[in-house]
């Protein structure tokens, strides 16, 4: 199972969308992904995170491009 922590998350309101980076811990490497997701100003900040996660997760399993290997 990886281990997850996300940075600051950001409200950009020009695109609607949450920020955020999403370091995912897997076997001793940490991977770092952009996410970003839609949603009200007002929306829980612990649906958001949960959200962000998945789309960290899915990026992870994916191999995606989008990631930077610290």
């Amino acid at each position: 199972m990886a281990h997850m922590s996300v940075s600051k998350i950001n409200y950009n309101a020009n695109s609607g969308m949450y920020e955020a980076r999403v370091d995912v811990r897997r076997g001793g490497t940490t991977f770092r992904y952009p996410c970003a997701v839609p949603g009200t100003l007002v929306m829980d900040t612990d649906r958001v995170r949960s959200r962000l996660m998945q789309q960290a997760e899915r990026m992870s399993d994916s191999g995606s491009s989008l990631r930077s290997v610290i």
